[in-house]
């Protein structure tokens, strides 16, 4: 018996969607694993979105969000915004595992790990073993479901991409990707090539890089190369003068001296005590959003101040009840496949002890104890390495990304010998999204339009580094 994968039109839309903007909503039904025909089949939430043009080009984009584990769907809101519709049909996909599809693979029990791990009265010995159980308690309830967790893959998703073309009828489309599916962009340059005309990765995680081995190391250069351009604005560092030496040296004694802080539980009006050492108050930098870049150093002025205002707005939020975990098992799979198998536990232990501001922090996703428990299979060497091609790609960066950082994607310039390389000043992870200032969206509309140049579009040349907020 031969299974073959469906588009079925569904009335039922994951979201409500303006009156005005045309589209075409359903599932596309594939099988969990490929290898069994008469095995579970999964169906994933589509939209396709007509152009807003009378006459649309033939070629449309086809979007699927970062994570792994986030939903694309919540886009469908949005399409007003999105430039791309003035020229073309764009495609909204749901990746397998994540909140629409059919299995999400869930994990409430690991938000709730989540939740008390950051209660400020939890023993921190016991993190480890919280996490662990939550692993196995949410692998027991997803498998006893019927849910095979060795194929929620990157490579299963860009197959299922690959499927949907194909019943679609779709001769030739463009990709959007950003973040984590800049590697669904990759498999599929790699393995179906042949409908792609140009791919678009914003804020690119390479096939070839081991995340976890130097996420620690590329947390601390961002946040260099802020305070650094702080240093070498006058206006800035006549407001914060040194203020890079002086915050890591904050931080370093902080990690040896940790910081008490007093935050009103709202739940019960009762004080609560947190101790805070350098690994948690870098988040003044990590938790920043492109948005915000052009605060950090005030906010971190502040803290040098013992103005702790900010700080205890945040830990506030810590006493928020945990959510559901969604398209959690999706991101335990993923990361325990592809990323752990190639992780050098020698060079993680380094990483975390390595630097004296944040001494103590885990640069892995998920610790291989927890990746031994999720237990799914290894996927092969190739899925560690560089993609070599010639499609036209445009490779787009934020300056201060501590997440994808800028010199990933100028590495993979050298492997896709047809990409361009545009870098946002000033901004984080993600440009295309900043909805604050949508020229990465712009630039990724015009790259669509002509692949074979570098977008310069005029807000490009208008985008200067940060003016730093001082008072």
């Amino acid at each position: 018996m031969h299974f073959t994968p469906t588009f079925t039109e569904s009335k039922k839309t994951t979201h409500k969607i303006k009156k005005e903007q045309a589209y075409t909503f359903g599932y596309l039904e594939v099988l969990e694993n490929r290898d069994k025909p008469n095995g579970n089949t999964i169906q994933l939430p589509v939209y396709i979105f007509k152009s807003r043009s009378k006459n649309p080009k033939s070629d449309p984009i086809l979007y699927t969000v970062g994570g792994p584990g986030y939903t694309s769907m919540r886009a469908s809101k949005y399409m007003q915004y999105y430039k791309y519709l003035d020229d073309r049909d764009f495609i909204l996909f749901e990746q397998r595992g994540t909140q629409y599809a059919k299995p999400s693979l869930d994990c409430p029990e690991w938000s709730r790990a989540v939740y008390q791990s950051n209660l400020p009265n939890f023993d921190a010995t016991k993190t480890d073993s919280l996490f662990q159980k939550a692993a196995t308690a949410c692998k027991e309830r997803l498998e006893k479901s019927g849910i095979n967790l060795n194929y929620y893959t990157t490579n299963q998703i860009a197959a299922d991409i690959n499927d949907l073309i194909n019943i679609l009828g779709i001769e030739e489309y463009n990709l959007l990707t950003m973040s984590y599916s800049t590697k669904i962009g990759q498999v599929l340059i790699r393995d179906y090539p042949d409908k792609i005309r140009s791919v678009v990765m914003d804020s690119p995680l390479p096939l070839e890089v081991n995340y976890d081995e130097e996420s620690v190391n590329n947390l601390l250069e961002s946040m260099d190369k802020l305070l650094s351009d702080c240093e070498t604005d006058d206006v800035c560092n006549d407001a914060f003068p040194n203020i890079k030496s002086r915050f890591l040296k904050y931080l370093e004694e902080k990690t040896n001296n940790p910081l008490e802080v007093k935050v009103e539980n709202p739940k019960n009006g009762k004080l609560e005590t947190f101790y805070l050492k350098g690994k948690d108050l870098i988040s003044v930098f990590s938790s920043a959003s492109t948005g915000s870049v052009p605060n950090i150093p005030y906010e971190i002025n502040k803290i040098l101040n013992n103005d702790l205002s900010s700080v205890k707005k945040q830990l506030q939020s810590l006493f928020q009840e945990p959510g559901d975990g969604i398209g959690k098992g999706m991101r335990l799979s993923v990361w325990c496949a592809e990323e752990n198998p190639f992780n050098s536990q020698e060079k993680i232990t380094i990483e975390t002890n390595k630097y004296p501001e944040v001494k103590g922090l885990s640069p892995t996703v998920f610790d291989k104890k927890v990746c031994e428990i999720w237990s799914v299979k290894e996927v092969p060497e190739i899925e560690n390495m560089a993609v070599k091609n010639d499609i036209p790609v445009l490779l787009i960066s934020g300056e201060y990304d501590e997440l994808t950082p800028v010199k990933w994607a100028e590495s993979m310039t050298n492997n896709l010998t047809n990409s361009y390389h545009l870098i946002f000043k000033g901004w984080k992870h993600g440009p295309t999204t900043n909805w604050s200032n949508t020229c990465a969206m712009q630039a990724a509309n015009d790259f669509f339009n002509n692949p074979t140049a570098i977008p310069k579009p005029e807000c490009f040349e208008q985008i200067k580094g940060p003016e730093f907020k001082t008072e």
